[in-house]
């Protein structure tokens, strides 16, 4: 796999389930400081877009987010 697939793994909101715990996409450690950059740059451009599209607002960054303090709530 080249870096440009990997920044675009790691830029995306999809994570390899299960997700009990905070982590890394597992691409992120085969990618090097450049690539982390890209990654992050880009994710922050798709998360502004998921948000616009959203009818709340929200990314998937943040739905996930209210989604395990829902649960975590009940």
């Amino acid at each position: 796999m080249n870096e440009d697939d990997l920044v675009e793994e790691v830029a995306g909101a999809a994570r390899p389930t299960p997700r009990e715990e905070l982590r890394y996409h597992p691409a992120w450690h085969d990618l090097g400081d450049e690539g982390r950059k890209r990654a992050y740059e880009l994710a922050r451009a798709l998360r502004k877009v998921e948000a616009a599209l959203d009818p709340e607002g929200l990314s998937t960054t943040g739905r996930a987010v209210l989604a395990k303090i829902t649960a975590s709530r009940f």
